[in-house]
Formats: structure tokens, sequence, C-alpha cells
């Protein structure tokens, strides 16, 4: 069968910007024809390379992600929903995550199919059809697809809180709509904290009027008591209706109640082929999903809402301009696109929301509030590019978070429709606050954020018994599970917190958090080369194994993995090895060795010898070259990375997308520097990809990345200028890209 490709993809991608867009954006480039969603959504027969992403349409930022689901109950892998080398739709739903390790949201189910539902189908809610990916397309802001047992062509666009659906049913063929407020994540034996990991607590679907259908659902999965309400408009009147829950058929009523409520809507199949259908979502209430449609979706012009998207896709792409190959132009457009889908919307059009409390809050006029904040991933290299690109958009993260604070006791750890999943370790927005003030982003009430950062330093919680740790001056794994991975991540959070004193003049608290900071140390054991366990007494924990990952000292990853990550204190780090000598030999090893002992993490993938660029704890690793003066080195393994892990395939990441964090270090490891140390404002150098790049800054300037003579086969650097001025530390800082100039590569 012919491929379908829409006229409405080709209008897209011959558009230009908006006339909004600022004046250093070159309106003849259209970023967009460079991003394929479908990247990160495959794979491969190993299992390895999956991104996790999913290709249906969204906004930057947006609450709604309308996208396909290929599993009649999603899975935890992927947990988007979407996998490619599946040949079956069971629906198509408002919400989901972008490559993360845990699933939930999948909200909002629409399924078109041109026959008559009977109670026993509605009932089994399996309507499930074979596509094609030959028949399949999806750009920013636009997702089609051709349903092979209706015949029906459906089509996709959003608004930031309304999904739009666009159907053309086969001529002369009954047009039914499936509603199933059920669809959702895969429940059977799989429970958490002693109850079934996902629950549906109560929905309901009710018809409001022969256009309209409105409905809730409250659930228990990851995010804790989640509340999110539609309203659905559609082109045509509902002709007939019938409504169930589980296997209850309530008759003629207009309304369903119950944990399983599902709808079947009729529409007379001799008025136009063509039916359209708006979904406004809200996390606060009905009244809330009411004013986001009249707000964003009043009328009923596909065409116009996707070509919207196009432009607000293409204005956000455009922060950054790059000279390469399509394939290179595509692996690093598709990744700014990962990255700038999240953090969500998570405020109604009128400011309000709930916060973690559960009570509606009113936001201050003009701001709108965020969740999907997936820290121990982000915090490294996603949160530093939002800082740099949209500094407007990262002070109002910072602000979100500061209200996750005031209600909540202490900042996220992983923030999700309003409420922390505690998922993972550390407080890792803490970073993203100490970046925000060293950079000195405006929007911020500096003080009230540093107040924030240390309360949440000092005030025990789930994974962080603060009076363990300055008592023992690291954390005992005989009395805090998971002991060397959180004393590593906790003391590169105190460091955090101790820059942003020093920055403000704190002295006893610069002084107390630096101390902290140094605590890694204590786990440093000189005969094995290691960070390893130790019981309460100071004494080691026997039976340590450097290459396990099964040893519960530990959070997805084993010994290898972990005993780099001192971004603050690299410097530390060589000391403790005795010579850079010594410490260059041991992260060679880091590199080469493929040993294994028992199984591998499931998280653990991407693997250079022990280093495992499929999970972000090594992220930073390839860089700490550059303080034991072998910058080559680093060079070397920044394109190995690149070319080997990163791939204009569906196929294309070594491990989840982690909301953006792998595409985030791919950008800046192209530009040619890294947030080593994020949370300092500072950026290593590195080996840039192409020979030139322009950065579009906020402030209005245009900050320049020129390596003339860079080929594929010329990835050291021989020397680095900035505004004409050599660079012999490696390292450039925020300030001095804000203030625009040019960074110049001598290639060899």
């Amino acid at each position: 069968m012919k491929k379908i490709f829409p006229i409405i993809i080709l209008a897209i991608l011959l558009s230009s910007c908006n006339s909004d867009v600022k004046q250093n954006v070159n309106p003849e480039n259209d970023y967009t024809q460079f991003v394929n969603p479908f990247i990160g959504t495959q794979t491969d027969e190993t299992g390895a390379l999956s991104g996790s992403t999913f290709p249906g349409a969204t906004m930057p930022q947006g609450m709604v992600q309308l996208s396909p689901e290929t599993e009649l109950m999603v899975t935890w892998d992927p947990c988007s929903g979407y996998d490619y080398n599946k040949d079956v739709i069971y629906g198509f739903c408002h919400t989901h995550l972008s490559g993360t390790g845990c699933t939930d949201l999948i909200d909002v189910s629409f399924m078109p199919v041109s026959d008559e539902v009977t109670p026993d189908q509605l009932k089994a809610a399996d309507f499930g059809q074979h596509y094609s990916h030959e028949n399949e397309a999806a750009c920013p802001g636009y997702y089609q697809v051709l349903l092979e047992e209706s015949d029906v062509n459906a089509e996709f666009t959003t608004t930031v809180r309304t999904g739009i659906h666009r159907y053309t049913f086969p001529e002369g063929k009954p047009q039914t709509i499936v509603l199933d407020m059920d669809r959702g994540v895969y429940r059977k034996d799989a429970y958490y904290s002693g109850r079934r990991f996902y629950d549906i607590i109560q929905g309901q679907i009710r018809i409001v009027d022969d256009h309209t259908v409105e409905g809730y659902r409250v659930v228990c999965g990851w995010a804790k008591l989640r509340k999110i309400y539609f309203r659905a408009e559609f082109s045509k009147p509902i002709v007939g209706h019938l409504l169930m829950n589980g296997g209850l058929n309530v008759g003629n009523s207009d309304v369903v109640n119950g944990r399983t409520p599902r709808a079947a809507l009729s529409f007379d199949p001799n008025d136009n082929q063509e039916l359209i259908v708006k979904v406004a979502i809200s996390p606060v209430d009905n009244d809330g999903a009411r004013k986001n449609m009249l707000a964003e979706a009043q009328g009923w012009d596909f065409d116009r809402y996707a070509q919207t998207a196009h432009d607000v896709w293409q204005r956000e792409l455009g922060r950054i301009d790059v000279e390469g190959t399509d394939e290179q132009k595509t692996i690093f457009y598709t990744g700014l696109y990962h990255v700038l889908m999240q953090p969500n919307t998570m405020s109604d059009v009128d400011g309000r929301y709930m916060d973690t409390n559960y009570e509606i809050k009113q936001m201050p006029e003009g701001q709108t509030y965020h969740s999907t904040f997936s820290l121990w991933d982000t915090f490294r290299a996603a949160h530093p590019l939002y800082t740099l690109l949209d500094p407007k958009s990262a002070a109002q993260f910072v602000n979100d978070m500061i209200i996750h604070h005031k209600t909540y006791g202490y900042l996220p750890i992983w923030d999700l429709w309003g409420q922390d999943n505690y998922c993972m370790i550390g407080n890792h927005a803490i970073p993203v606050l100490a970046d925000a003030i060293m950079c000195e982003i405006p929007g911020i009430d500096v003080e009230e954020a540093y107040q924030a950062m240390v309360e949440s330093s000092t005030r025990s919680h789930y994974n962080s018994p603060f009076e363990i740790w300055e008592k023992y001056e690291y954390l005992p794994q005989t009395l805090q599970d998971e002991s060397v991975s959180i004393t590593m991540e906790q003391a590169f959070d105190d460091a955090c917190v101790a820059l942003v004193a020093k920055k403000l003049g704190k002295t006893d608290d610069y002084e107390r958090f630096y101390r902290r900071s140094m605590f890694y140390k204590n786990l440093f054991d000189p005969e094995t080369g290691f960070f390893r366990p130790k019981d309460e007494n100071g004494n080691w924990i026997e039976g340590f194994d450097p290459l396990s990952y099964e040893q519960p000292c530990f959070v997805e990853g084993n010994a290898w993995q972990y005993m780099w990550f001192v971004p603050q204190d690299p410097q530390g780090l060589i000391d403790l090895f005795g010579s850079k000598e010594a410490f260059l030999q041991k992260l060679d090893e880091n590199f080469s060795l493929t040993a294994t002992s028992g199984e591998v993490d499931g998280n653990a993938s991407g693997f250079i010898g022990q280093y495992a660029h499929g999970n972000e704890p090594s992220h930073h690793t390839v860089y700490l070259y550059n303080f034991a003066g072998k910058p080559e080195r680093t060079q070397e393994l920044v394109e190995q990375v690149r070319s080997e892990f990163y791939r204009a395939t569906p196929c294309g990441y070594a491990g989840n997308d982690d909301c953006g964090q792998m595409s985030a270090w791919y950008i800046f490891s192209s530009l040619g520097f890294y947030p080593f140390h994020a949370g300092s404002a500072e950026y290593v150098i590195g080996t840039p990809l192409f020979k030139k790049a322009v950065l579009h800054l906020e402030n209005g300037k245009d900050f320049t990345i020129l390596a003339p003579n860079k080929t594929p086969d010329k990835i050291h650097v021989e020397s680095v200028r900035l505004n004409g001025n050599p660079i012999k530390d490696w390292k450039i800082t925020n300030q001095q890209i804000m203030e625009g100039g040019t960074l110049e590569f001598e290639m060899k």
C-alpha cells in the first residue's frame, strides 16, 4: 500500500517561523525537518538501545502528550507506551512520560472503529488494530497512522493542554469512538509498598450534550493519588452511546461511575467522513478542563492547530543553529526536541494547580506551574541546558521547586503530576537551584532558594538521614541501604550548597557544607582502590565485589561506575590515588575492563569497559581526563560515545532518554563543552562535532562556536580561543557565554 504522507506534513515542513521569533534566528531554516520522533522508540534484538520515547504529538512543556499505545496495558519497558517493534495499536492516550525507567500516566484513551460496538466487545476492551510504519508519520506537534482493520486514518496534534484528533472514516461505514478510562499501566502481580503498583480508584464518563463528554479518574501509581479531568468536544453530534463499568451496562444512562468506565460513542456515517475531536485535560477539576478548552481550542481547524504547533517547535528548536550533515542534524535536533518536551505544564490557564497537600492553589499572574522533574537524571545536563538556552523557563522551574518545598518541607526528589514519587537518591533539585543562582539568572528570590537548599540538606527524610550523615561523616550500610551511592551523591549536593553559601557570603554555612562535601573520602579504600561500604564502627563490610550490580550499597551501578562520581572535587579524587599516573591507570582500566560478575543491572548499557553511557552516573566520566592532564583522551572518548551510542534510527539511544538527559549529553558534547560540575555555572571543554554552531541567547546575543578545520578524522583539539584569547584551563563559564562572542577550536 502506498505510504500516507498527508499534505499537512508538507505544509508544515515548508512553513517559516512565526513573526514573533527573535530576529537573530534564521527564518529560512526549518529545524523541525531534522526531528525524527521515532528515534528512541525501538529496542534492538538484544534488548539494548532503548530510549523509551514516544512518537506522538506534544508541545514544549505541554500538559498533553497525545500518542499511541502498542500494549493493551503498558508495561515497564517501554514506559512510554509505544514500541516500534510492535504492529498493533490499542488506543491513543493523552499523557505520557518520555524516556523514564518507570511508567505512569497513559490517561484518557480514544480509539476509532468503523463498526458497531457490542456490550461484550466493550467489556473486553480490546480494540487493537494493526498498522504499518509505511502508513505512519510524525513530526513535532503532529502524528498520523492508518488503522488497518477499520481503514481509519487517524491524525493528532495538540495545544499545551488540549489534544486535537482528526479521524477520516471509510465511506459508508459506521463511525464509533471508544473512550476507555481504564487504559493504563499493567497491574497484575505488580506490588509496591504492600499495594498494587497502579490502581484506578474511581472514574466517571458523563454525556453532557450531543457534542460533549466529560469525565475524570483518580489513580494511585508512581504518582500518589493522581487526578485527571477531561472535556471532549466533537465536530458532529453523538447519535448513540453505550456506557459500561467493566461488565455492567448502565442502559440508557448518560453517566457511568466506577473503576473501569468505558463508552462507545456513535456518529452519523452519512454526515461527513471526517470527525474532529478536541480533548482538554486538567489536573484540578472539570471546570479547569472547560477553561483550558475555551482558551486554547475554540475552533475546529485541525490544520491551523498543527501549523501553530509546528511554529512553536520551530521557535524553540531555533535557539541553536548547527552546520553539519543531515544525519548529525537529525540526532542533534531530535535530542533538543526530547529535552524541551518537559518539565510539563501542571497548572490550568487560570493559574490553578494542585499542590503536594492536594489543595488547589493559584499561581501568580503570568506564571505556570510545572511537574515531571526527573532530577536524578536531568540535573546533570538537561537543567544546565535550560539555564543556558532558556533562563526564563529555568527560573520558573526553580520557583516551582520552591513551591514544592514550601508545602512538602524539602525540595523535590522526583516530582510527577505535582507529587513526589521519591524515585532515586540524593536531592538533586539542589544543584539545579545552585546552577540558577551561580548563573545569576533573573526571576529568582535567591535568599528563598538558598533557604530551601539548606532545609533540604538538614531535614532528614527518605534516603537522607542527615543526623547519621553528620555523626559518622559517611553513611554506614548497616544503618542506611544504598549507602555508598547516597554518600557520593549527598556529598555532591552539599558541595552545591557550599558554592552558593560562599557566593552569598554565608561563611559558617560554607564551612559546614564544604566539610560535608568531603565526606566521600571516608569510604575510599586505598587497598582496593574503590569506594566501598562500612558499618557504623568504621569496619569495611566483607564480600565486596567491584564488578557486581547486586550489592545493596549501590544504586543502578557498580563500584566502577560510582568511584568517579566526585564532580565537585576531581583533584581530591586524583589525590586519593596518590598521583596523576596512578589515577590515569585506574581511569584507563575503567574504559578497558570488560569483565562482569553476575547479572548486569537492566539500567546499565552502552558500555565502554565499565563505563555505561546508558545510565546517568557515568555521564561526566569521559571528561575526567581533562583534570589529569590528558585532554586528548577525553576528546577521543567523547567522539566514541557520540558515534557509537547515538543514531538517527528508532533504536537510536544507548539507554532510556530519561526526560531528555541522554539527549542533553549529546547536545552539550556536540557543541564542544559539558557541565561537568552541574551547579557551578562552569563547563569543561571537550571536542566539537560541527564546524559551526550558534547559540541564539535569550538576551539577544549570539555565542558562536567555530571549528573551521574540523573533519571526521580530526577529533583532537590543538587549541581553543574565546574571543581571540587562549583558554588554557579547559573551562568556560556561563557568564562568558552569555556575554556573546566566539569560541574557536583549532583541530588536529
